[in-house]
């Protein structure tokens, strides 16, 4: 490694054993970029740890943080707080960064000034690697979706391990803020849009797996709630005010969210099958009644899984879904 360092790709994971290796795998073939991998092991129980020490015997540009489990934002907090690079790149564990993902974005920061922050395509995945869908932005699309403060036309990037941006810029803008438990990558964006340009990269450069254990698929009606408070910030700032009365008063906002968090798991789990399935209906109908199968197993009276069972001619098979 030279003596200078242009990339951080900061990582947590949580119990990420399984995924773990293709993940790391993913960042450290990338080329034509100096770069370290700063990956906070958030509390794991399983054998994350001890995957992340060897990768970091057999190569000097991983960096392992070990620390009790405070969940995804602080850790990021802190494996930001860590980067030494001029720029620092986002990754999930589970997800894959395709090859040239980071010298294609590094490439934008360095001939772009007036650019603080780009995104890339992503192609997300089912639990099986089943293509659901894509999503990408288009130039300065990504910075007008960002300037928006109207919850039902705001967007930012195509996911959150999709981004790179200035470390300065983040510094600048005070990074995450560890009052957000989700949607904190929303409130990053939208306060660094007001610093500079969010330049989307149409190409898809990463690949993102579901998981029915994810922040979106278990506390997604906490997500919409901070997204519209996170849109109400902005929109403070933007007039020239403070938004930290917003800010202090997040655990007020988000108490209609906590109905959805009484709902047993397993409901939660059979809504994230049904959507698999339902992304799949069209091109792949009989994977997709295996997932309808497995989201009636989660939570037996979910309806709308039922009626796409019942109303299609296509059979699958219930029992092999009920073992994966």
């Amino acid at each position: 490694m030279s003596g200078f360092l242009e990339v951080s790709v900061v990582m947590s994971v949580y119990n990420g054993a399984s995924t773990l290796p293709a993940t790391m795998d993913s960042i450290l073939s990338q080329e034509d970029v100096e770069l370290e991998f700063i990956v906070v092991n958030d509390g794991s129980t399983d054998g994350t740890g001890e995957i992340l020490e060897a990768y970091a015997r057999r190569d000097s540009r991983v960096r392992v943080i070990h620390q009790e489990n405070t969940g995804l934002t602080r850790a990021l907090i802190r494996g930001c707080a860590a980067a030494s690079g001029e720029f620092i790149a986002r990754q999930d564990a589970g997800d894959v960064s395709r090859a040239g993902r980071l010298a294609t974005q590094a490439n934008v920061l360095r001939t772009s000034p007036n650019v603080v922050m780009t995104s890339c395509g992503t192609q997300f995945v089912g639990p099986g690697g089943e293509f659901l869908y894509e999503v990408s932005q288009f130039g300065d699309d990504l910075h007008r979706g960002l300037q928006c403060v109207d919850f039902a036309r705001v967007y930012g990037p195509s996911s959150h391990p999709s981004v790179m941006f200035r470390r300065i810029a983040y510094e600048k803008v005070g990074g995450y803020r560890a009052q957000f438990a989700v949607a904190q990558d929303l409130d990053l964006w939208m306060r660094l849009a007001e610093l500079g340009r969010c330049w989307g990269i149409p190409e898809v450069l990463c690949e993102r797996r579901l998981d029915k254990n994810s922040i979106s698929g278990l506390r997604r009606h906490e997500q919409i709630r901070s997204t519209k408070l996170i849109v109400k910030c902005a929109a403070v700032r933007r007039s020239g005010r403070d938004d930290l009365f917003l800010v202090a008063n997040l655990k007020q906002f988000m108490w209609t969210s906590l109905f959805w968090r009484w709902l047993p798991r397993r409901f939660h789990e059979a809504k994230f099958y049904y959507f698999v399935g339902s992304m799949l209906r069209h091109r792949q109908p009989k994977q997709a009644q295996r997932y309808f199968w497995r989201a009636v197993a989660a939570w037996f009276p979910y309806p709308r899984a039922w009626y796409r069972i019942l109303s299609s001619p296509v059979r699958g098979e219930p029992l092999e879904s009920q073992n994966n």
